[in-house]
C-alpha cells in the first residue's frame, strides 16, 4: 500500500539497506499502535532467533493529521488533540509496549540493551508545544524507570538523543534549497546507528543505564563518524544573530 502521508521510504527499502551493509534485513509490517501486531512481531523473533540482544525504540507519530503539520507552535489550548494522541500512542506508549514484549527475550541470558530515541530538551529553549515537550520527556523518564527494574537483570535501558537528522519526514518538511544551509538537517541516520552499535559493543554499558545520552557526544567518546567522516556536535538550537 501507500506509505504514510506518501513520504518516501518503506520497510522493504530499509531491510534492503541493512542487507546491503552486510547484515540481514527482514521487513515486517507492524503497526505499533496495535498491541497484537507488536506481540506477533516479538513472537516471531522468539520463534526464529530464540533471543533478542538489542531493541531500538524509534517509532513516533503525531504529524499524520493535516492539522498537525508542521509542528504547531500555537498555545496548547488551540492545538489539535490529535497531535497529542499521535505522539503519546505512537510514541511513548509504543516504546513501552515494545519493551514489555522484548524484555522476556532478554531475561534468560541476563543481558540486553534497550535504546529509546528522544530529544534532549533540557539543553534547548522551550519549544511552545506542550504535547511534544511532554512526550519527549516521557520517553526519557521511561528509559530511566525501566533501568531501575532491569539493572539487576543486567539489561541496560538508555535514552538517546540524535541531532537534526535527514529522515524522509524532515527532508519533506525542510525547504530543499536550505538542506545544506545553516541550521539545516546535517546528520544522516547512519550517525545514530553507529552510536547504538558502539553502545551495544561496550561491555560496561550497564554502568550508564538510565541515562540520557547524545549521539554527538558519543561520537567523540567512541570515535565513530557520520558517513561523510564528520562528527556533528550534540544538537543545539542556533542562536539568533544580533542583526536579526
Amino acid at each position: 500500500g501507500e506509505t504514510t502521508d506518501r513520504v518516501p521510504g518503506t520497510v522493504d527499502d530499509t531491510a534492503a539497506e541493512v542487507t546491503a551493509r552486510g547484515g540481514r534485513g527482514i521487513a515486517v509490517r507492524c503497526d505499533h499502535t496495535n498491541d497484537a501486531d507488536v506481540d506477533a512481531l516479538f513472537a516471531r523473533v522468539r520463534d526464529e532467533s530464540g533471543r533478542l540482544d538489542v531493541l531500538v525504540n524509534n517509532v513516533w507519530g503525531g504529524y499524520e493529521h493535516p492539522d498537525c503539520r508542521p509542528l504547531s507552535m500555537a498555545p496548547f489550548w488551540e492545538q489539535p488533540m490529535a497531535q497529542w494522541d499521535g505522539m503519546f500512542t505512537a510514541g511513548v506508549r509504543a516504546h513501552l509496549v515494545a519493551s514489555r514484549f522484548a524484555v522476556p527475550l532478554m531475561l534468560p541470558r541476563k543481558r540486553g540493551l534497550i535504546v529509546s530515541t528522544t530529544a534532549n530538551l533540557d539543553v534547548m529553549p522551550y519549544m511552545p508545544n506542550i504535547f511534544y515537550d511532554l512526550s519527549k520527556n516521557a520517553v526519557k523518564r521511561l528509559a530511566w524507570a525501566m533501568a531501575q527494574e532491569l539493572r539487576s537483570h543486567n539489561i541496560t535501558s538508555l535514552a538517546l538523543a540524535p541531532g537534526f537528522m535527514r529522515t524522509e519526514r524532515v527532508v519533506e518538511a525542510w525547504m530543499p534549497a536550505a538542506l545544506d544551509g545553516p541550521g539545516g538537517p546535517g546528520e544522516t541516520t547512519v550517525y545514530i546507528g553507529r552510536a547504538i552499535v558502539a553502545l551495544a559493543l561496550d561491555a560496561s554499558v550497564i554502568a550508564r543505564t538510565g541515562e540520557l545520552l547524545e549521539v554527538g557526544a558519543l561520537a567523540r567518546e567512541y570515535g565513530f563518524t557520520d558517513v561523510n567522516g564528520g562528527q556533528p556536535a550534540p544538537f543545539r538550537m542556533p542562536e539568533k544573530s544580533e542583526s536579526a
